[in-house]
Protein backbone atom coordinates (compact mmCIF):
# COMPACT_ATOMS: atom_id res chain seq x y z
CA UNK A 1 0.00 0.00 0.00
CA UNK A 2 1.64 3.18 -1.17
CA UNK A 3 1.02 7.13 0.87
CA UNK A 4 -0.15 8.01 -2.10
CA UNK A 5 -3.26 5.89 -1.80
CA UNK A 6 -4.30 8.03 1.23
CA UNK A 7 -6.41 11.37 1.44
CA UNK A 8 -4.62 14.49 3.02
CA UNK A 9 -6.63 16.60 4.47
CA UNK A 10 -7.17 19.46 6.87
CA UNK A 11 -4.30 21.42 4.90
CA UNK A 12 -3.71 24.39 6.55
CA UNK A 13 -1.54 27.97 5.90
CA UNK A 14 -2.43 30.52 7.79
CA UNK A 15 -0.33 34.10 8.30
CA UNK A 16 -0.04 35.24 12.02
CA UNK A 17 -3.06 32.61 13.07
CA UNK A 18 -2.87 29.40 14.64
CA UNK A 19 -4.70 26.55 12.80
CA UNK A 20 -7.17 24.08 15.10
CA UNK A 21 -6.03 21.28 13.05
CA UNK A 22 -2.96 19.13 13.67
CA UNK A 23 0.08 18.73 11.96
CA UNK A 24 -0.16 14.76 11.89
CA UNK A 25 1.88 13.04 8.74
CA UNK A 26 2.05 9.69 10.64
CA UNK A 27 6.10 10.53 10.91
CA UNK A 28 6.37 12.12 14.17
CA UNK A 29 10.06 14.16 13.41
CA UNK A 30 8.44 15.36 10.49
CA UNK A 31 5.54 16.59 12.21
CA UNK A 32 8.11 18.21 14.89
CA UNK A 33 9.91 19.95 11.72
CA UNK A 34 6.72 21.46 10.35
CA UNK A 35 5.61 22.68 13.75
CA UNK A 36 8.63 25.24 13.00
CA UNK A 37 6.62 26.73 10.81
CA UNK A 38 3.91 27.64 13.86
CA UNK A 39 6.90 28.60 16.47
CA UNK A 40 9.17 30.91 13.45
CA UNK A 41 7.72 31.61 10.94
CA UNK A 42 4.16 31.91 13.26
CA UNK A 43 2.27 30.82 10.07
CA UNK A 44 -0.28 28.20 10.89
CA UNK A 45 0.40 25.11 9.84
CA UNK A 46 -1.93 21.82 9.99
CA UNK A 47 -2.07 18.64 7.82
CA UNK A 48 -3.38 15.07 8.11
CA UNK A 49 -2.27 12.03 6.08
CA UNK A 50 -5.05 9.07 6.00
CA UNK A 51 -6.58 8.65 9.32
CA UNK A 52 -5.43 9.99 12.36
CA UNK A 53 -5.31 8.01 15.36
CA UNK A 54 -4.44 9.35 18.81
CA UNK A 55 -0.99 8.35 19.75
CA UNK A 56 -0.28 7.03 16.45
CA UNK A 57 2.85 9.64 15.68
CA UNK A 58 4.59 6.97 13.72
CA UNK A 59 1.87 5.00 11.88
CA UNK A 60 3.02 5.63 8.68
CA UNK A 61 6.74 4.84 9.61
CA UNK A 62 7.04 1.81 6.81
CA UNK A 63 5.58 3.54 4.17
CA UNK A 64 7.13 4.66 1.12
CA UNK A 65 9.00 7.97 2.44
CA UNK A 66 10.06 9.01 -0.62
CA UNK A 67 6.58 9.37 -1.80
CA UNK A 68 5.22 10.42 1.75
CA UNK A 69 7.84 13.51 2.62
CA UNK A 70 7.28 15.23 -1.02
CA UNK A 71 3.37 14.87 -0.99
CA UNK A 72 4.11 17.02 2.40
CA UNK A 73 6.06 19.88 0.71
CA UNK A 74 3.99 19.82 -2.13
CA UNK A 75 0.70 20.06 0.03
CA UNK A 76 2.10 22.13 2.17
CA UNK A 77 3.51 24.60 -0.63
CA UNK A 78 0.13 25.25 -2.31
CA UNK A 79 -1.47 26.66 0.87
CA UNK A 80 1.59 28.45 1.74
CA UNK A 81 1.08 30.23 -2.33
CA UNK A 82 -1.91 31.48 -1.01
CA UNK A 83 -0.57 33.92 2.04
CA UNK A 84 2.41 34.81 -0.42
CA UNK A 85 0.17 36.34 -3.10
CA UNK A 86 0.86 39.80 -2.10
CA UNK A 87 4.69 39.33 -2.10
CA UNK A 88 5.76 40.74 -5.13
CA UNK A 89 7.79 38.97 -7.23
CA UNK A 90 11.38 38.47 -7.19
CA UNK A 91 11.15 39.46 -3.15
CA UNK A 92 14.06 38.23 -1.60
CA UNK A 93 15.01 36.97 2.34
CA UNK A 94 17.55 35.04 4.07
CA UNK A 95 18.02 34.12 7.53
CA UNK A 96 20.62 32.10 9.42
CA UNK A 97 19.64 29.23 12.23
CA UNK A 98 22.33 28.69 15.18
CA UNK A 99 21.95 25.56 17.13
CA UNK A 100 24.13 24.76 19.10
CA UNK A 101 25.59 22.04 17.03
CA UNK A 102 24.12 23.36 13.27
CA UNK A 103 23.99 26.54 11.38
CA UNK A 104 21.81 26.37 8.36
CA UNK A 105 21.23 29.34 5.84
CA UNK A 106 18.01 29.37 4.15
CA UNK A 107 17.67 32.11 0.95
CA UNK A 108 14.55 32.32 -0.69
CA UNK A 109 13.01 34.00 -3.88
CA UNK A 110 9.47 34.55 -4.75
CA UNK A 111 8.96 33.48 -8.33
CA UNK A 112 6.12 33.04 -10.80
CA UNK A 113 7.67 29.22 -10.63
CA UNK A 114 9.61 27.71 -7.46
CA UNK A 115 12.05 25.59 -7.72
CA UNK A 116 14.35 24.33 -5.01
CA UNK A 117 17.32 25.72 -6.23
CA UNK A 118 20.22 24.52 -4.07
CA UNK A 119 20.23 21.84 -1.01
CA UNK A 120 23.07 21.09 0.47
CA UNK A 121 22.42 19.29 4.36
CA UNK A 122 24.15 16.13 4.01
CA UNK A 123 25.81 14.41 5.77
CA UNK A 124 23.38 14.74 8.81
CA UNK A 125 26.01 14.70 11.19
CA UNK A 126 29.54 12.69 12.06
CA UNK A 127 27.96 9.89 13.71
CA UNK A 128 29.11 7.27 11.08
CA UNK A 129 31.52 9.88 10.04
CA UNK A 130 30.87 8.10 5.73
CA UNK A 131 27.30 8.57 5.96
CA UNK A 132 25.69 10.96 8.95
CA UNK A 133 22.55 9.65 9.94
CA UNK A 134 20.07 7.88 7.41
CA UNK A 135 17.23 8.26 10.14
CA UNK A 136 16.30 10.81 12.97
CA UNK A 137 13.70 9.19 15.06
CA UNK A 138 11.52 7.55 11.89
CA UNK A 139 12.08 9.92 9.48
CA UNK A 140 14.44 8.67 6.20
CA UNK A 141 16.82 11.75 6.32
CA UNK A 142 17.58 11.19 2.71
CA UNK A 143 13.67 12.34 1.54
CA UNK A 144 13.88 15.68 3.61
CA UNK A 145 15.36 17.29 0.17
CA UNK A 146 12.24 15.96 -1.46
CA UNK A 147 9.99 17.82 0.70
CA UNK A 148 12.08 20.96 0.34
CA UNK A 149 11.55 20.52 -3.64
CA UNK A 150 7.78 20.03 -3.73
CA UNK A 151 7.27 23.14 -0.95
CA UNK A 152 9.39 24.93 -3.34
CA UNK A 153 7.48 23.85 -6.53
CA UNK A 154 4.62 24.27 -5.08
CA UNK A 155 4.71 27.53 -3.24
CA UNK A 156 6.48 29.38 -5.61
CA UNK A 157 9.54 30.32 -4.07
CA UNK A 158 13.42 29.44 -5.01
CA UNK A 159 14.33 28.00 -2.16
CA UNK A 160 17.94 27.63 -0.99
CA UNK A 161 19.16 25.57 2.04
CA UNK A 162 23.43 25.30 2.40
CA UNK A 163 24.39 23.97 5.63
CA UNK A 164 27.10 26.18 6.86
CA UNK A 165 28.59 23.92 9.67
CA UNK A 166 26.99 21.02 12.25
CA UNK A 167 28.10 17.81 13.20
CA UNK A 168 24.71 16.90 14.91
CA UNK A 169 21.73 15.36 12.49
CA UNK A 170 18.77 16.15 14.38
CA UNK A 171 20.01 19.73 14.79
CA UNK A 172 20.96 20.22 10.98
CA UNK A 173 17.39 18.97 10.08
CA UNK A 174 15.87 21.39 12.86
CA UNK A 175 18.66 24.11 11.88
CA UNK A 176 17.23 24.17 8.03
CA UNK A 177 13.51 24.20 9.23
CA UNK A 178 13.89 26.98 11.52
CA UNK A 179 16.04 29.10 9.23
CA UNK A 180 13.42 28.33 6.47
CA UNK A 181 10.90 29.26 8.44
CA UNK A 182 12.41 32.53 9.72
CA UNK A 183 13.36 33.52 6.20
CA UNK A 184 9.57 32.80 5.36
CA UNK A 185 8.59 35.53 8.25
CA UNK A 186 10.69 38.17 6.57
CA UNK A 187 9.31 37.16 3.01
CA UNK A 188 6.25 38.01 4.32
CA UNK A 189 6.84 40.79 6.36
CA UNK A 190 9.36 42.71 3.48
CA UNK A 191 12.19 42.51 5.61
CA UNK A 192 15.37 40.80 5.35
CA UNK A 193 18.25 40.58 8.25
CA UNK A 194 20.81 42.74 6.63
CA UNK A 195 18.34 45.63 5.29
CA UNK A 196 18.00 48.01 8.12
CA UNK A 197 17.54 50.93 6.16
CA UNK A 198 13.79 49.71 4.52
CA UNK A 199 10.95 51.09 5.55
CA UNK A 200 9.25 48.34 6.03
CA UNK A 201 11.85 47.12 8.95
CA UNK A 202 11.44 50.54 10.02
CA UNK A 203 7.72 50.44 10.66
CA UNK A 204 8.47 46.72 12.59
CA UNK A 205 11.49 47.15 14.71
CA UNK A 206 12.52 51.12 13.74
CA UNK A 207 12.62 53.85 17.20
CA UNK A 208 8.90 54.66 16.14
CA UNK A 209 7.74 51.43 16.24
CA UNK A 210 5.29 49.29 18.57
CA UNK A 211 8.29 46.68 19.18
CA UNK A 212 10.84 49.38 20.05
CA UNK A 213 8.04 51.01 22.58
CA UNK A 214 6.92 47.39 24.13
CA UNK A 215 10.77 46.98 24.56
CA UNK A 216 11.86 50.20 26.01
CA UNK A 217 8.21 49.73 27.84
CA UNK A 218 9.41 46.81 29.73
CA UNK A 219 12.19 48.80 31.86
CA UNK A 220 14.94 45.92 31.37
CA UNK A 221 18.03 46.06 33.83
CA UNK A 222 20.56 44.34 35.54
CA UNK A 223 23.27 44.82 37.69
CA UNK A 224 26.23 43.28 38.91
CA UNK A 225 28.34 44.51 42.08
CA UNK A 226 31.00 41.95 42.82
CA UNK A 227 34.78 41.81 44.55
CA UNK A 228 37.08 39.18 45.21
CA UNK A 229 40.88 39.05 45.19
CA UNK A 230 41.60 39.18 41.57
CA UNK A 231 39.17 41.89 40.48
CA UNK A 232 36.48 44.28 41.54
CA UNK A 233 33.42 44.76 39.08
CA UNK A 234 30.44 47.20 38.88
CA UNK A 235 28.15 46.41 35.94
CA UNK A 236 24.72 48.47 35.26
CA UNK A 237 23.12 47.66 31.84
CA UNK A 238 19.48 49.20 30.59
CA UNK A 239 17.83 47.69 27.90
CA UNK A 240 16.47 51.46 27.21
CA UNK A 241 17.79 52.36 23.73
CA UNK A 242 20.87 53.66 24.79
CA UNK A 243 19.44 56.86 26.28
CA UNK A 244 22.45 56.73 29.00
CA UNK A 245 24.99 56.19 27.18
CA UNK A 246 27.54 53.62 27.54
CA UNK A 247 30.96 53.89 29.89
CA UNK A 248 33.67 51.33 29.49
CA UNK A 249 36.47 51.53 32.39
CA UNK A 250 38.38 48.01 32.52
CA UNK A 251 41.87 49.31 32.46
CA UNK A 252 42.29 47.29 29.55
CA UNK A 253 41.62 49.80 26.61
CA UNK A 254 40.88 46.85 23.60
CA UNK A 255 38.39 45.85 25.73
CA UNK A 256 37.18 48.74 26.44
CA UNK A 257 36.72 49.93 22.25
CA UNK A 258 35.04 46.29 21.87
CA UNK A 259 32.26 46.74 24.78
CA UNK A 260 31.91 50.02 24.19
CA UNK A 261 31.04 49.03 20.40
CA UNK A 262 29.24 46.31 21.45
CA UNK A 263 26.68 48.81 23.60
CA UNK A 264 26.20 50.90 21.12
CA UNK A 265 25.48 48.46 18.28
CA UNK A 266 22.53 46.95 20.85
CA UNK A 267 21.16 50.01 21.52
CA UNK A 268 21.99 49.89 25.25
CA UNK A 269 22.80 51.79 28.25
CA UNK A 270 26.08 50.11 29.62
CA UNK A 271 28.59 51.20 32.46
CA UNK A 272 31.27 48.66 33.22
CA UNK A 273 33.61 49.94 35.93
CA UNK A 274 37.00 47.33 37.09
CA UNK A 275 40.01 47.79 39.19
CA UNK A 276 41.48 43.94 38.07
CA UNK A 277 45.11 42.21 39.07
CA UNK A 278 46.60 43.65 35.90
CA UNK A 279 49.48 43.62 37.69
CA UNK A 280 49.55 39.88 37.07
CA UNK A 281 48.22 39.98 33.47
CA UNK A 282 44.95 40.62 31.43
CA UNK A 283 43.23 37.44 32.31
CA UNK A 284 41.66 37.95 35.35
CA UNK A 285 39.76 41.34 34.49
CA UNK A 286 39.18 40.50 30.58
CA UNK A 287 37.37 37.04 31.93
CA UNK A 288 35.23 38.43 34.99
CA UNK A 289 34.28 41.35 33.26
CA UNK A 290 32.66 38.98 30.25
CA UNK A 291 31.02 36.92 32.97
CA UNK A 292 29.54 39.84 34.83
CA UNK A 293 28.34 41.40 31.38
CA UNK A 294 26.38 38.35 30.58
CA UNK A 295 25.02 37.51 33.72
CA UNK A 296 23.73 40.98 33.66
CA UNK A 297 22.46 40.07 30.26
CA UNK A 298 20.29 37.36 31.53
CA UNK A 299 19.24 39.46 34.31
CA UNK A 300 17.73 41.80 31.85
CA UNK A 301 16.06 39.42 29.58
CA UNK A 302 14.21 37.87 31.87
CA UNK A 303 11.61 35.26 31.03
CA UNK A 304 12.64 36.28 27.34
CA UNK A 305 9.00 35.90 26.46
CA UNK A 306 7.62 37.94 23.80
CA UNK A 307 11.42 38.31 22.40
CA UNK A 308 11.97 37.87 18.88
CA UNK A 309 14.78 35.64 19.94
CA UNK A 310 16.92 35.15 17.05
CA UNK A 311 18.49 37.29 14.23
CA UNK A 312 22.07 37.88 12.53
CA UNK A 313 24.00 40.77 11.10
CA UNK A 314 27.00 41.02 9.41
CA UNK A 315 29.36 44.35 10.23
CA UNK A 316 32.22 45.27 8.58
CA UNK A 317 35.62 46.81 10.33
CA UNK A 318 38.67 47.37 7.83
CA UNK A 319 39.19 44.93 5.69
CA UNK A 320 36.94 42.36 8.55
CA UNK A 321 33.01 41.27 7.80
CA UNK A 322 31.79 39.41 10.12
CA UNK A 323 28.58 38.01 10.29
CA UNK A 324 26.69 36.87 14.08
CA UNK A 325 23.89 34.48 14.21
CA UNK A 326 22.13 34.60 17.80
CA UNK A 327 19.35 32.52 19.50
CA UNK A 328 18.45 33.60 22.93
CA UNK A 329 18.06 30.11 23.71
CA UNK A 330 19.36 28.82 27.13
CA UNK A 331 21.24 26.83 25.11
CA UNK A 332 25.23 28.35 25.72
CA UNK A 333 27.47 27.44 23.06
CA UNK A 334 29.67 29.58 20.96
CA UNK A 335 31.21 28.67 17.54
CA UNK A 336 32.89 30.46 15.14
CA UNK A 337 36.03 30.40 12.06
CA UNK A 338 37.97 33.79 13.04
CA UNK A 339 41.58 34.05 12.17
CA UNK A 340 42.77 34.76 15.25
CA UNK A 341 46.81 32.87 15.35
CA UNK A 342 48.46 35.55 13.77
CA UNK A 343 48.61 38.29 16.33
CA UNK A 344 49.56 37.96 20.16
CA UNK A 345 47.29 41.34 21.17
CA UNK A 346 44.42 42.83 20.21
CA UNK A 347 45.52 46.95 19.73
CA UNK A 348 48.47 46.13 21.88
CA UNK A 349 46.36 45.89 25.32
CA UNK A 350 44.40 42.96 25.59
CA UNK A 351 45.91 39.26 24.43
CA UNK A 352 44.03 37.30 21.29
CA UNK A 353 43.59 34.41 23.55
CA UNK A 354 42.00 36.48 26.05
CA UNK A 355 39.86 38.03 23.10
CA UNK A 356 38.74 34.54 22.07
CA UNK A 357 38.26 33.79 25.96
CA UNK A 358 35.83 36.81 26.39
CA UNK A 359 33.53 35.94 23.30
CA UNK A 360 33.04 32.38 24.96
CA UNK A 361 32.41 33.85 28.77
CA UNK A 362 30.12 36.35 27.30
CA UNK A 363 28.30 34.02 24.96
CA UNK A 364 27.68 31.41 27.90
CA UNK A 365 26.72 33.75 30.82
CA UNK A 366 24.06 35.20 28.60
CA UNK A 367 22.70 31.51 27.59
CA UNK A 368 23.32 32.41 23.89
CA UNK A 369 23.67 30.28 20.90
CA UNK A 370 26.18 32.41 19.03
CA UNK A 371 28.07 31.30 15.51
CA UNK A 372 30.35 33.74 14.14
CA UNK A 373 31.07 33.03 10.55
CA UNK A 374 34.32 35.42 9.31
CA UNK A 375 33.71 35.90 5.54
CA UNK A 376 36.65 38.28 4.92
CA UNK A 377 39.56 38.45 7.26
CA UNK A 378 40.84 41.67 8.84
CA UNK A 379 44.06 43.07 8.20
CA UNK A 380 44.65 42.66 11.87
CA UNK A 381 42.92 41.02 14.72
CA UNK A 382 41.97 44.47 16.09
CA UNK A 383 39.49 44.76 12.50
CA UNK A 384 37.99 41.27 13.28
CA UNK A 385 37.26 41.64 17.18
CA UNK A 386 35.66 45.57 16.16
CA UNK A 387 33.60 43.57 13.32
CA UNK A 388 32.47 41.34 15.68
CA UNK A 389 31.88 43.09 18.37
CA UNK A 390 29.69 45.40 15.31
CA UNK A 391 27.94 42.68 14.21
CA UNK A 392 26.90 40.91 17.77
CA UNK A 393 25.37 44.19 19.10
CA UNK A 394 22.95 44.57 16.07
CA UNK A 395 22.17 40.71 16.27
CA UNK A 396 21.74 41.38 19.83
CA UNK A 397 19.68 44.05 19.51
CA UNK A 398 17.11 42.53 17.03
CA UNK A 399 16.77 38.79 19.40
CA UNK A 400 16.20 41.21 22.56
CA UNK A 401 13.33 43.18 20.70
CA UNK A 402 9.94 42.35 21.53
CA UNK A 403 7.49 40.79 18.65
CA UNK A 404 4.38 42.13 19.79
CA UNK A 405 2.45 39.65 17.16
CA UNK A 406 3.78 37.03 19.84
CA UNK A 407 1.46 38.31 22.31
CA UNK A 408 4.19 37.69 25.09
CA UNK A 409 4.69 34.16 24.25
CA UNK A 410 8.34 32.54 23.59
CA UNK A 411 9.18 31.28 20.07
CA UNK A 412 9.80 27.86 20.76
CA UNK A 413 8.20 24.88 19.38
CA UNK A 414 8.73 23.13 22.78
CA UNK A 415 5.64 25.31 24.23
Amino acid sequence: MTVSSFAVSNVECLDLARSSHPISSGVGFLDHMMDQFNSHAQVGVAISVGDVVENQHNRHAEMDQSILLPLCGSELGKKMKEILKEVPAGSTSRFCCPLDEALVECQLTKKIEGKLLAFSLAPYGIYPRSTGRTKIGCMETKHVEGFMRGLAEHSGLEISLQKVRGDNGHHIVESSFKALSRALRNLLDGTSTNELDSANFASLWGTDSESWKQSIALNREGKHDRKTKETGILVDLKLDGGVNGVSIESGIPALNEIFETLAEEAKMSLTIKCRGDLFVDDHHTSEDVSIALGQVLTKAFGTKAGLNRMWCAKADYGAAQVEVTMDLSNRPCLTHNLTLTEDEFVAGTLTTEMFDHVLDSLTVNARMTVHIVELTKGATVQETALATAMAFGRALQLCAAVDPRRAGKTASSKG
